[in-house]
């Protein structure tokens, strides 16, 4: 037992088997089979040898069957970590459900489980025209389970090789997971039942119950599920698009059943119902393109050549590699200012995503250097002050004291 748990690690070592790619599943099975699988073989050639010396071992009999037990559970473990996502409550049930296969195993090798099963059967409730015992339900509810968890593994089996896809619009596939998933839960459901002995007309009484709840507390719930799939179905909304909600802008990042995730380039993220993409008016600034119009003021003196600085805004604009060319970056005279010529240029961002705050600050900082080396002049505020001295003389006369115009301005030349 010893010798083989060593040389089952030696050999994951020695001959590693990636856990990811296509073939990440049936890697991460031999990995957690190994030991036992080795474990299993040499104990059925100890105990083949054993017996040909007219003996019995019964420790390596049960050896033997704790093997085979062993890989029955780690492969049902390996389905059901592959069946939920990765989270802290479902490492807490894997461990649950191994705990549970082993006492199953403790239960049966000692015959106790017969015990219980008969105990089980002789607690029956009635349920309708139909009369169950608590091991039909118990069963039932395993079976549940277990074919639940085999159609939740083979729904996100086949979800990644959709999302792997790129023949299929992203909506598309979407659509086509969530409808997966949600048939395979029903199957699960419908095929469990049958093979315990429960009548599928016993479910009438339970719909009845679901109509009422979807009708009064689980309207919303039902209303953002089918506003989900209205808004993948005529692709107004992707993965990628920039929305503006309620005065919040971000990204979509995820697409769910119920909600939508819009992550803001500060990071912050906000989950938005899916009935409101709906019934509300949903601002959508990559619709038709990713690329996004922006836009920057630059002032001049009065003194410059508005051509010179016109051409030298749309060449900064232009160097930098996310903006786009096509079309090209445009400069406008917006107006004359109190204190110079004001600016704008205009260009398209090719990928928005990644921000604007580093892009504005290098086509500023290359709009800055370029008019320094041409002598082009940002304009200082400048203001001229005049005040009037006034004083009554002790004879009541009033002399005034002429005005005395004072030029007040931040420029260095005032």
């Amino acid at each position: 037992m010893i010798l083989t748990f060593w040389l089952s690690g030696y050999l994951a070592k020695k001959y590693p088997l990636s856990e990811s790619g296509k073939w990440g599943f049936l890697h991460h099975v031999v990995l957690r089979i190994l030991w036992p699988f080795m474990m299993l073989v040499t104990s059925i050639i100890v105990l083949s040898a054993w017996s040909l010396s007219g003996k019995s071992a019964l420790w390596l009999q049960l050896l033997a069957m704790a093997s085979r037990w062993m890989i029955l559970i780690r492969v049902a473990l390996a389905i059901f970590h592959a069946a939920l996502p990765n989270n802290k409550m479902t490492d807490w049930l894997e461990r649950f459900l191994s705990g549970a296969l082993w006492l199953a195993f403790v239960l049966w090798v000692s015959s106790i489980d017969k015990i219980i099963i008969n105990g089980l059967k002789s607690i029956e409730f009635p349920i309708g025209s139909s009369t169950l015992n608590l091991y039909t339900i118990l069963t039932g509810l395993i079976w549940v389970i277990v074919i639940l968890v085999l159609a939740l593994w083979a729904a996100r089996f086949i979800d990644a090789r959709l999302m792997a896809s790129t023949r299929l619009d992203i909506n598309l596939r979407i659509v086509l997971s969530k409808i997966i998933k949600t048939a395979m839960v029903i199957l699960s459901v419908l095929i469990a039942l049958p093979l315990v002995g429960i009548d599928l007309t016993v479910l009438s009484v339970f719909g009845g119950a679901v109509g009422v709840g979807i009708g009064f507390g689980l309207q919303k719930v039902a209303s953002n599920y089918i506003s989900g799939f209205i808004i993948l179905g005529d692709r107004s909304i992707r993965p990628g698009d920039r929305l503006t909600v309620d005065g919040f802008t971000g990204y979509v990042t995820k697409i769910t059943s119920r909600f939508v995730v819009l992550k803001s380039l500060t990071g912050s993220e906000a989950l938005i119902p899916n009935e409101t993409f709906v019934t509300s008016t949903v601002i959508n600034e990559s619709y038709s393109s990713n690329s996004l119009w922006q836009n920057l003021d630059v002032q001049v003196a009065y003194s410059t050549d508005l051509t010179q600085a016109m051409q030298i805004l749309e060449e900064c604009a232009a160097a930098q590699d996310r903006v786009d060319t096509s079309p090209v970056p445009r400069a406008l005279v917006l107006g004359f200012g109190d204190n110079g010529i004001d600016l704008r240029i205009g260009f398209w961002v090719k990928d928005p995503e990644n921000g604007f705050s580093l892009l504005f600050s290098n086509i500023l900082f290359s709009i800055w250097q370029r008019f320094n080396e041409e002598g082009i002049e940002f304009p200082f505020p400048q203001r001229e002050v005049r005040i009037l001295n006034e004083y009554q003389a002790l004879d009541g006369s009033v002399n005034t004291q002429a005005s005395q115009p004072i030029q007040s301005a931040n420029h260095p030349d005032a």
